[in-house]
């Protein structure tokens, strides 16, 4: 079944990944009833999509935008609560879609077959799509709903959950979060109510003091919700983790109770005068929990927050809920860490192995290794990814990566050019220096990375809190400035999701975004297999979304997209690509770039990347975003692709460049005529190194003659600039070359280049760098003093 586009899912169809589709409290209990044998009360939840059809189908997204923009001050209580009782009212006054009630009336109705009973009482308790994430919690924002019987009262409880999405506590958190409004989602759980004599939460830290080594249970009389609002003083007790002893019992009085009406319901009541001051729990009852919080937390792997009831029937003990807890998780963390940095002694450090530095930066964690590509989805957040080689379609495992370490590969192979935009430390090639890290390194060892460097170390050497501690109390702190350049330095990007992050950085615009990442990290399809299937519009709405988030946060700056460039091996990785993609013996020198896009077996999907670049510029008003055609071998290939442009609609214009990606030699020597169909060049500097040189840039074996500096090289580029400039079109520069090598900056800089684009980590140093150099010019240029350029320097 297509979980994300159903209405509802019964809890066994579910399990934690599902957060997105049914939020953090569904998920949780699908995951519980699905992978456990922990006691969880039956039944099903709303999608998230449900909720996404209910406010636009109604015609409420418009309404709820324009009421949300009128909130200016989240802290103006009156202006706050006037907001959110205009949202809920809105939501209120719309009567839920037909089919949408048909579906919980029929899923009603099949829980009541199930449990045996005509008309069941259950629990309808909303679960955010964004709730009870291990770094955000957004638990208790929204509403739930007790002792409800019957099909209509169900939906209308399920309505009043979605209008609880916008309770003023819920609205002012996710603003001081910053979330956005509409982004969430809300799922409604429907399971069969525990008639509580008993109820309460329980942690497997002590919240208290965050002693991790005990299980903390606290509960008292009725139902639940009192405990959790913090209306009563519950019974706290203590359970040893190892042993499973009692080792405290705290016994509050209790004056008041919440109890469930028998007509539907709940009400307070106060609690019979010979239980006031009773013990909540038996012994036997507070072993029976604890074992349960053990099982959770052990399935899980990480501190956990549960509630819990007694039903008053038949004793039996349920799970309610589960989720980790948010605040002691991450403190004990920190603070596990920083003892384990303090025990650890650089001087006598391990050595394990050796590789190429590719991306900067030190990692610290637990390794994975991974030798099969089908067992990419095993990797868990925070790991060290450790393989042979990595490949486009792992840029989500890639993202968890505390950092990464390949056997093979050079420093512009697929690991080190990903690892470089996202930030991520990464050492490639350690085959090359002696021994492969998957031959030495084992899942579970736990190592250091000094990406900076090229050293893998055993242990954790991120020994950094001494410096700390010996930083003064209060420094004062001159704000970075960066120079203005006549050369522009533009920056490279490939996740949209980083745009915002990296959009402060002191670039003039995007000049290379690679639209692969949104393809792997999004789409996972082939896009002919979309359009054989009648889901062509899924690409076009995935790219535009992906384009819409880096030109938004980048705005006004230009950003240039470069359309898909896949080679075939890695087109055939998407689902459904083995039908498309032909076995090329050399997929790099094969069926790529340009050669696609007017190719009748392909232009189809061609066409759909040129409609979602329309959706952006024009149904998003976002006319920064240009393109690049890559991989373009023939001057006849770049008139027929800017044609299909034109057929589409994209025209060249003032405010529309086309870019070609020159890399090939042919761009080259052929430029004079490449520049009727184009406004400027980027050069790619590792393909145009490896077709100049005939050298294979991911062989490592003769790795040692790759280099961006060869004179043939360099007389390519500054030829390239010479011819471009005489027609008015501009020349540019992306990949680490620029970075990595000063006099290779100097040397674009003296030829006369528009503009760099580099990666991230690189634009900073790269702008005062070539700040630098242009100084040099002018100081040279004003004394006539400047020094005697060698051939070599000169490239010409």
């Amino acid at each position: 079944m297509d979980k994300p586009k159903a209405y509802l899912l019964w809890f066994e169809q579910l399990e934690r990944k599902d957060v997105d589709i049914v939020g953090g409290k569904s998920s949780s209990l699908g995951e519980m009833t699905s992978k456990t044998d922990v006691p969880v009360p039956y039944g099903f939840a709303t999608t998230a999509y449900a909720y996404r059809y209910f406010i636009k189908a109604t015609g409420l997204e418009e309404k709820m935008r324009s009421l949300l923009a009128s909130l200016t001050d989240v802290e103006d209580n009156e202006q706050l609560s006037t907001v959110c009782g205009q949202l809920r009212a809105a939501i209120m006054e719309q009567e839920m879609p037909q089919d949408l009630q048909d579906a919980i009336r029929k899923a009603y109705g099949e829980l009541a077959a199930k449990v045996g009973e005509a008309q069941p009482y259950v629990a309808v308790r909303s679960s955010a799509t964004a709730e009870d994430l291990p770094d955000a919690s957004f638990a208790g924002q929204q509403d739930t709903y007790l002792n409800v019987q019957g099909a209509d009262s169900v939906i209308a409880k399920v309505k009043e959950c979605y209008a609880s999405c916008f309770t003023d506590r819920a609205v002012y958190y996710r603003e001081k979060q910053g979330y956005d409004h509409l982004s969430l989602a809300l799922s409604a759980v429907v399971q069969m109510m525990v008639f509580s004599k008993a109820a309460g939460v329980m942690f497997t830290v002590n919240v208290a003091n965050g002693d991790d080594k005990n299980i903390m249970i606290e509960g008292a009389w009725g139902l639940g919700e009192y405990v959790v609002g913090g209306i009563v003083t519950p019974d706290t007790y203590i359970v040893s983790k190892e042993d499973m002893k009692i080792l405290s019992a705290t016994v509050n009085e209790q004056d008041v109770m919440l109890v469930r009406k028998k007509g539907g319901d709940t009400e307070e009541m106060p609690v019979p005068e010979a239980d006031r001051k009773r013990q909540t729990l038996t012994n036997q009852q507070i072993l029976e929990l604890a074992g349960y919080a053990k099982k959770i937390e052990a399935h899980y792997g990480c501190y956990m927050d549960m509630e819990w009831g007694i039903d008053e029937r038949d004793g039996k003990i349920w799970i309610l809920q589960a989720r980790p807890e948010t605040v002691w998780s991450r403190r004990n963390k920190e603070k596990k860490a920083e003892e384990k940095m303090e025990e650890q002694d650089a001087k006598s450090a391990k050595v394990l192995v050796k590789g190429l530095p590719a991306s900067p930066g030190m990692g610290y964690g637990k390794v994975h290794v991974i030798k099969d590509p089908s067992d990419i989805d095993e990797f868990k957040d925070g790991e060290i990814l450790v393989t042979e080689m990595t490949a486009p379609d792992w840029v989500p495992a890639m993202k968890k990566a505390q950092a990464i370490v390949t056997d093979s590969g050079g420093m512009t192979c697929h690991a080190s050019i990903v690892s470089r935009e996202l930030g991520i430390p990464c050492i490639v090639g350690t085959k090359s220096r002696g021994t492969a890290a998957t031959s030495l390194l084992h899942t579970g060892d736990e190592i250091t990375v000094d990406a900076s460097n090229g050293v893998v170390f055993a242990g954790n050497l991120q020994v950094k809190k001494a410096a700390a501690a010996a930083a003064p109390q209060t420094q004062i702190v001159a704000q970075e400035t960066f120079p203005v350049t006549g050369t522009k330095i533009y920056m490279n990007l490939g996740d949209p999701a980083l745009a915002e992050k990296y959009s402060s950085l002191p670039c003039d615009g995007i000049g290379l975004m690679r639209e692969e990442f949104i393809w792997t990290t999004y789409i996972h399809e082939h896009p002919l297999y979309l359009i054989k299937s009648g889901h062509p519009e899924k690409v076009v709405d995935a790219l535009a979304d992906g384009f819409r988030k880096v030109c938004a946060a980048m705005a006004p700056r230009p950003v240039t997209l470069r359309f898909s460039d896949f080679k075939s091996s890695e087109y055939r990785d998407l689902k459904g690509g083995e039908e498309f993609e032909p076995h090329e013996p050399s997929a790099l020198l094969g069926w790529r770039g340009a050669s696609r896009y007017y190719d009748p077996k392909y232009t189809a999907a061609f066409r759909l990347e040129i409609a979602a670049v329309r959706k952006v510029r024009e149904e998003y008003g976002l006319k920064n975003l240009n393109v690049m055609i890559p991989f373009c071998r023939t001057v006849d290939e770049a008139r027929k692709v800017v044609e299909i442009m034109a057929e589409e609609g994209l025209h060249r214009g003032p405010d529309f460049k086309v870019w070609l990606m020159a890399e090939i030699p042919a761009n080259i020597i052929l430029a004079d005529q490449f520049n009727q169909f184009v406004d400027g060049y980027s050069i790619g500097s590792n393909d145009l190194t490896m077709l100049t040189l005939g050298c294979d840039r991911d062989n490592d074996v003769i790795s040692h003659l790759f280099d961006e500096r060869n004179l043939a090289v360099k007389r390519a580029i500054r030829h390239l600039i010479e011819v471009a400039h005489k027609d008015g079109k501009t020349v540019s520069l992306c990949g680490q070359a620029a970075s990595v090598y000063p006099e290779f900056a100097a040397f674009l800089v003296q030829s006369g280049i528009d503009s760099m684009s580099v990666n991230p980590d690189a634009v900073k140093f790269t702008r005062k760098m070539v700040a630098q150099v242009e100084q040099r010019l002018i100081l040279d240029k004003l004394t006539g003093r400047g020094r005697n350029l060698h051939e070599e320097e000169l490239a010409w």
